[in-house]
């Protein structure tokens, strides 16, 4: 049985992201790949929307620029035929700083052969932006 893309595709943005190589991750894109990372983008600007292979392998660059992965754990994965759903837990350190961040995120894919066509991932931005800022916000009680 062979490899599932998004095993493939998720070694490979990883190593991306730490040694800064692309042309690896380049031949898993579609040319006209769909991209999301849905947070605050007047915060971190390689969040947002991106769409085609340039424009998605120069976020990639962007992120890379500013964080290093240090750990990456699945919680819970689900594959399709040619989509994959993911629950992460991401240990990053800042370049710049060399400060530590934990973020916990959603990831869905899908593939069209074995290249990405589709990427959403849903960061929980609340306790990003509290690592970030290095306090915590308080927010008014609902009631």
């Amino acid at each position: 049985m062979a490899e599932h893309s998004f095993w493939r595709f998720s070694r490979t943005l990883h190593r991306a992201i730490n040694d800064r190589h692309l042309d690896d991750i380049e031949a898993l894109l579609d040319e006209e790949v769909d991209w999301t990372l849905y947070g605050p983008i007047d915060m971190f600007p390689f969040l947002g929307a991106r769409h085609g292979k340039h424009a998605v392998l120069d976020v990639i660059r962007e992120i890379s620029d500013n964080v290093q992965v240090r750990r990456f754990d699945r919680e819970t994965t689900m594959l399709g035929i040619d989509s994959a759903a993911s629950m992460l837990r991401c240990s990053l350190t800042v370049r710049q700083s060399d400060k530590s961040i934990s973020l916990r995120a959603a990831q869905f894919a899908r593939f069209k052969g074995s290249r990405l066509v589709s990427m959403r991932v849903l960061v929980d931005t609340f306790d990003l932006i509290e690592q970030a800022l290095g306090r915590q916000i308080h927010l008014p009680k609902m009631t």
